[in-house]
């Protein structure tokens, strides 16, 4: 057969010359031969849709009768020929999706005829040549998703025949021209995912009437949403997500009867007055919306019952990190066309509605971090078609439906930190399609781990963490082999860890602690070459400890309060020398209390008056001693009802003791377990840290009891002011009303002041060594009370380093000391930036976001100043006011706003540096601080 017969290729009738080769979809390989340049006749390429590989040959050059040149969606690699310039009748040249490397050809601008450039999904670099601006025939220019950087060309202007202008996902900087808004024949207008700023001009409706697309996301945009965009009434697809916008949403949505797409996502709008989103309302005309983002932004109100007459194609909806508040409507079960619905972080509150069971489609459900309350409802588990389930930091109750067993594509289910309860069900356990998560922490879980936990052979993390359960690890542990993080801590489990667990070869972090595990540690952890962090504290382990693998570095291996373990053997030995060593240390501190407090008395005898009985009428530096039994009766026997937490060598409970006039106050009661490693020593160092510590932001000490309990063992305790609002981390995690921004300072001041004291104004000096804030509590008043100074270190010739274990609270610890550094002030004031950034962002450092590498400080500071806005707390931001402590509700604009906490922000980097040398002083901290807070007051005044 004559060539010209073959498929796909296209001759002249005249004299049979090849004028046109249509090979797409072929998958053909290899590479394009250079000979293709003998083709002289040849006027339509078209090579896409194959699998082609290797550089565009030169040779194409020589095809000047050439119009039509699409290699896209291929292989091909190297730059683009400078000789394609030579075709001067390309109309259309088309690389898309290929891995095209180097920069634009500033020659091809001599294609005077070129109306499609196409080169997007590619790997170019450079800047755009500003004679891209003499191709006066364009009418589509697609630059997307390359490495391209630099300004935009003012020269873009001249394209006055251009429709389609696609330049999202570069790196291009600086303004938008103003020439291109003058482009009137423009559809297109995308240029999401650069560095671009500035604001968009509000008439651009009027500039560009014929405006189809208009995506701007994810750049650092300011300014208001332009007025005249809602006037262009035939457009497709709004995106200003993730840029700085502020102000309101104009007005004219309801005549937008074509969007597809509106998101608006991640920045600054509000909705001042309303007592509902009137956005949602507005929307409902736009019977085609598939897309829907209000997320991350400042919207209050109630969602409105018109959110189900929305358009029925609507299948993405997020409206989750505002403040709105009230129930979930239930006309939300009208959308049955959703596949993801996140409305997590708002303060949603009441049950999940029944009306949510309608929605079949549902793969993502989002309602995380709300204030949803009742029981989670077994419709859930009629949801087939889940892949994300996200319930976490909520106030559900009761059970665990058995229903969720329903689930055939769920990837990940986290119910953390609500108030579930009863045991699992074994369905859930089941569910063989957990690829990435179950996080069931944080609740009252009971029961035992049924084996069908073997079941989860894909899932990347297990945390169970701080819940009820008891009996075993099930050996079926062990065929969890797609295992990274296994968190079981704070339960009741008990037995041995299975062997089997060493079979999780790619595990890399692994939680035991707090548990009543027993038997030796398994030999098999030494293989785990993964293991980053292993924690198997406060349990009842026995033996020697193995001594490879991750057991070589004790900075990362937790083993404290197992008293029982050793690391040669000789336990028996060893724990009679730390009994006699307890046994001594608690005699030392009696005694040299009560030689202390005599020497105090015969001091100041002639000042104080003596009563009938010979005691101190008044004495306010007096430390009434108190008995086992008093302790005892002031908490019901220690009652669980009374409990208020559990540290690392002991617990707290609230309590009431009547001082000598009889008058009550509440207190709370540490009782040390002193069977815990360390124990002992934490009971003396709090005592020596707080022996002659007076000021109103460390919490007072008291009293303390040093005695025999009713079985005749040991027993210590100290007996502590009870701070009526709990620990900051309370506040923090969202367990109460939102802190206004100059609550926040006012707290950041309090912690630095009482640090500051310990620092400067204690002789010798005091290091507190496990500054979190959990250990920083508040009291009726909010004012600020350091707590927990049970690693506290007295400053005189300290040599002591971490080398023997790293002391204090993950995340929170400074880098020196997993290093071996020896505890310092400077350490402190790391713990306290890390603190501050806390307090200010909302993020944990132990956050699951904080890896490879990146960390809370890091996170910050690649923020730090432009983007700070973005990574505040969404409650902080929400708060029109700043209300509470002495101040009634003073008003506070976004500016002023956005001042202070870009200060504060800098006050915790300046604490958190990585090294002690880059850190200020916990004294300049304070009065930096100080300062911002007299700045701010002054300007509100």
């Amino acid at each position: 057969m004559h060539v010209c017969g073959w498929s796909g290729v296209f001759c002249n009738r005249h004299n049979q010359r090849v004028t046109g080769l249509d090979l797409q979809g072929l998958s053909l390989a290899g590479s394009i031969t250079p000979f293709i340049g003998n083709l002289s006749m040849l006027r339509v390429l078209r090579l896409q849709n194959n699998q082609l590989s290797g550089p565009l040959p030169d040779q194409i050059g020589n095809l000047f009768r050439l119009q039509e040149l699409n290699v896209s969606s291929n292989l091909i690699d190297g730059s683009i020929p400078i000789n394609i310039s030579l075709c001067s009748k390309l109309a259309i040249f088309d690389l898309t999706s290929n891995q095209i490397s180097g920069t634009i050809p500033p020659e091809l601008q001599h294609l005077g005829q070129l109306q499609f450039l196409k080169l997007s999904h590619n790997r170019l670099s450079g800047s755009i040549p500003p004679s891209i601006g003499n191709l006066s025939s364009l009418t589509t220019l697609e630059l997307s998703t390359n490495n391209i950087s630099g300004p935009i060309p003012d020269t873009l202007g001249r394209l006055r025949n251009l429709k389609q202008l696609q330049i999202s996902i570069n790196n291009l900087t600086g303004t938008i021209p103003w020439s291109l808004y003058n482009l009137s024949s423009l559809s297109t207008f995308a240029m999401a995912s650069n560095d671009l700023w500035g604001e968009i001009p509000g008439d651009i409706g009027f500039r560009l009437p014929n405006l189809l697309v208009f995506h701007v996301c994810y750049n650092k945009f300011t300014g208001l949403i332009p007025p005249s965009l809602h006037n262009l009434t035939k457009i497709n697809s709004i995106r200003m997500s993730h840029d700085f916008f502020t102000g309101t949403v104009p007005p004219g949505l309801e005549n937008l009867h074509e969007l597809t797409m509106y998101n608006i996502g991640y920045n600054q709008i509000v909705n001042p007055g309303q007592t509902e989103l009137e956005i949602i309302t507005s929307l409902t005309n736009a019977t085609n919306l598939v897309f829907l983002a209000l997320d991350g932004n400042l919207f209050e109100g109630v969602i409105p019952e018109s959110v189900g007459n929305l358009s029925s194609s609507l299948s993405k909806f997020y409206i989750g990190g505002n403040p709105i508040h009230g129930p979930i409507p239930a006309s939300i079960g009208k959308l049955r066309s959703l596949s993801l619905l996140n409305m997590s972080n708002n303060l949603l509150s009441g049950d999940i509605p029944p009306e949510i069971g309608n929605l079949k489609e549902l793969q993502i459900l989002g309602l995380a971090g709300n204030r949803i309350s009742g029981e989670i409802p077994a419709f859930l588990g009629n949801l087939t078609k889940l892949t994300d389930l996200e319930l976490f930091d909520n106030y559900l109750e009761g059970i665990i439906p058995s229903e969720f067993g329903n689930y055939q594509y769920l990837v990940s289910l986290d119910l953390s930190n609500n108030r579930l309860s009863g045991p699992v069900p074994k369905e859930v356990f089941s569910l063989s399609t957990l690829s990435s998560l179950l996080n069931l922490s944080k609740n009252s879980l009971t029961g035992e781990l049924p084996t069908e936990i073997g079941v989860l052979e894909n899932v990347v993390l297990i945390d169970i963490s701080n819940n009820l359960f008891s009996g075993g690890i099930p050996n079926s542990i062990g065929n969890c082999k797609s295992l990274q993080g296994l968190s079981m801590a704070n339960n009741s489990l008990s037995g041995p860890i299975p062997d089997t667990i060493s079979n999780l070869k790619g595990l890399q972090t692994l939680d035991l602690s707090s548990n009543k595990l027993s038997g030796s540690i398994p030999a098999g952890l030494q293989g785990l070459q993964a293991l980053q962090l292993l924690n198997l504290s406060f349990n009842e382990f026995t033996g020697e400890v193995p001594k490879g693998g991750i057991f070589r570095n004790h900075s990362i291996a937790y083993l404290e309060g197992n008293p029982n373990l050793c690391m040669k053997l000789s336990c028996k030995n060893d724990r009679k020398t730390m009994k006699l060593r307890i046994t001594i240390l608690v005699v030392l501190v009696v005694a040299i209390s009560t030689i202390a407090t005599l020497f105090w008395v015969v001091l100041q005898k002639p000042k104080a008056k003596i009563n009938a009985r010979g005691g101190l009428e008044s004495f306010k530096g007096k430390r009434r001693m108190v008995s086992y039994g008093e302790l005892l009766r002031a908490t019901d026997n220690f009652d669980a009802a009374n409990l208020i937490g559990r540290g690392s060598f002991g617990s707290v409970y609230r309590g009431t003791l009547s001082d000598d006039d009889g008058t009550s106050r509440a207190v709370a009661v540490k009782v040390f377990d002193l069977g815990a490693r360390g124990a002992s020593k934490s009971f003396v160092a709090e005592c020596e840290a707080l022996r002659g510590a007076r000021h109103r932001n460390l919490v007072r000490l008291i009293t303390s009891c040093t005695s025999v309990d009713h079985g005749n063992s040991e027993f210590c305790a100290l007996v502590y002011e009870l701070a009526e609002n709990g620990s900051l981390s309370d506040w923090i995690r969202g367990g109460r009303r939102p802190l206004s921004a100059i609550e926040r300072l006012d707290i950041a001041i309090g912690i630095a002041s009482g640090i500051e004291y310990l620092h400067h104004d204690c002789q010798p000096p005091v290091v507190h060594h496990d500054l979190k804030p959990s250990n920083v509590l508040l009291d009726g008043d909010m004012t600020v009370k350091i707590a927990d100074f049970g690693l506290a270190r007295l400053l005189i010739n300290d040599l002591e380093s971490m080398t023997n274990g790293l002391k204090g609270s993950i995340g929170y610890i400074p880098p020196e000391y997993g290093m071996g550094g020896k505890a310092s002030t400077s350490g402190d004031v790391y713990s306290y930036g890390v603190i501050l950034l806390e307090l200010l962002t909302g993020k944990s450092p132990t956050d699951e976001m904080f890896k490879n590498g990146m960390n809370l400080n890091r996170w910050v500071g690649s923020a730090y100043p432009e983007h700070v806005m973005d990574i505040m707390d969404i409650q902080l931001l929400s708060m029109t006011t700043m209300e509470g402590g002495n101040y009634d509700k003073l008003s506070i604009s976004g500016g002023r706003l956005k001042d202070c906490l870009v200060s504060l922000i800098g006050v915790g980097l300046a604490c958190s540096g990585d090294v002690p040398e880059a850190r200020i002083s916990i004294r300049e901290a304070l009065q930096q601080l100080e300062g911002i807070r007299e700045k701010l007051l002054k300007e509100l005044a």
